[in-house]
C-alpha cells in the first residue's frame, strides 16, 4: 500500500479547476510538491471538461474523446485552446488543444448539451459486486480521496494471484465545492487509474509494479461519455473490463455507476503495455547512453 502523500482532495481540485486567460485558452494549475515526472492523460482529460464547461456557461460535457500524443511535465502549467467547431441551441462542438510551449501535449473533441427530458430511457445494470462497506482500502496517496478495490483485486505484485481482466473500485471524494464541472472533471481524472492493471490481472509474471522499470506502459487515448450529473462526494462504481490486450496494446471499455446502480458514464481506454527496448552497444563493452 502506498505511504507517501501526493497532496488531498483540494489540490486536486485546483488542478482541474482551469483559469480563464484570454477567449478560448485557459491555463492549469502547477502544484509544486508534485514528485511524478510526467501528468496523467486523465488529468488532461478531467482539466479539458472543465474548461469545455466554463467555456459553454455551464453546458453539459456529454462526450469527450482525448489523444495524448507526448509526456507532459507536471512542473510547468497546461494550456488548453479551445476551438468551437458549432454552436446551437442544444449542442457545442469544441476541438482542444493541450500545449507547454511550443509542445503540443494532448488533443481531442468534446460535445456539450443543454439535455432533455426523457423521450426514452435504458441503462446496463451495475456489475453484482460487493459494496464499499465490504471492499478493501486502497490508498493512492491523496488524502480525502478515498478509494476501496473489491476483492483486493489491485495488486502490483507480478507474483500475485492471476484472475479475470476486471477490476471494480468504488471511489469517493471529501470536501468539494457545489461545482459541477469539477464533480464531472474528478469522475474523469480517475478513468486511467486501473484500466491497464485489469489487462496485466490475468497474465502470471507481470504486474504494475514493473511499470516504467522492465515494462512501458501508458494510457494513449481515452473515451468518455458523461451520462448523468456527476457527484463526486458521493461513492462512484468504477467497472474495468479489458476485452483485448496483444500487439504491445491494451483496449478497456469500463463504465461508472453510482451507489444506486444508476449508470453515470462509459468510457473506453486504449493502453500500451510493451518491454523496454535494450539499449544498443557502444562498441566498447559499454551501454550506449
Amino acid at each position: 500500500m502506498t505511504t507517501t502523500i501526493w497532496g488531498d482532495v483540494s489540490d486536486l481540485v485546483e488542478l482541474l479547476d482551469v483559469r480563464s486567460d484570454g477567449d478560448g485558452r485557459y491555463v492549469g494549475a502547477v502544484i509544486g510538491h508534485w514528485e511524478r515526472p510526467v501528468v496523467e492523460g486523465s488529468q488532461m482529460l478531467g482539466q479539458a471538461l472543465v474548461a469545455a464547461g466554463r467555456h459553454t456557461g455551464g453546458r453539459r460535457v456529454v462526450s469527450a474523446h482525448m489523444m495524448f500524443l507526448r509526456a507532459a511535465d507536471p512542473g510547468q502549467p497546461l494550456i488548453f485552446e479551445l476551438d468551437e467547431l458549432s454552436s446551437g441551441r442544444t449542442f457545442t462542438a469544441l476541438a482542444v488543444h493541450i500545449s507547454q510551449g511550443a509542445r503540443r501535449c494532448a488533443s481531442g473533441t468534446l460535445l456539450l448539451d443543454t439535455t432533455a427530458p426523457d423521450l426514452i430511457r435504458h441503462a446496463v445494470e451495475p456489475p453484482e459486486v460487493a459494496g464499499p462497506d465490504e471492499a478493501e482500502p486502497f490508498d493512492m496517496s491523496v488524502t480525502g480521496r478515498d478509494v476501496r478495490i473489491v476483492g483486493g483485486a489491485y495488486t502490483g505484485d507480478p507474483d500475485a494471484a492471476v484472475g479475470p481482466p476486471t477490476m471494480d473500485a468504488w471511489v469517493r471524494f471529501d470536501g468539494l465545492p457545489d461545482d459541477p464541472v469539477v464533480h464531472a472533471g474528478l469522475l474523469a481524472h480517475f478513468t486511467g487509474h486501473l484500466s491497464i492493471a485489469a489487462a496485466l490481472r490475468p497474465h502470471p509474471g507481470i504486474g504494475q509494479d514493473q511499470a516504467h522499470h522492465s515494462l512501458s506502459t501508458a494510457v494513449n487515448a481515452i473515451g468518455l461519455s458523461l451520462h448523468a450529473p456527476v457527484h463526486a462526494d458521493q461513492w462512484m462504481l468504477y467497472h474495468h473490463r479489458s476485452t483485448f490486450a496483444g500487439d504491445g496494446m491494451t483496449h478497456s471499455d469500463c463504465r461508472v455507476h453510482d451507489q444506486a446502480g444508476g449508470l453515470l458514464a462509459s468510457f473506453t481506454v486504449e493502453g500500451m503495455v510493451r518491454g523496454f527496448a535494450a539499449r544498443p552497444s557502444s562498441g566498447d563493452g559499454k551501454a550506449a547512453l
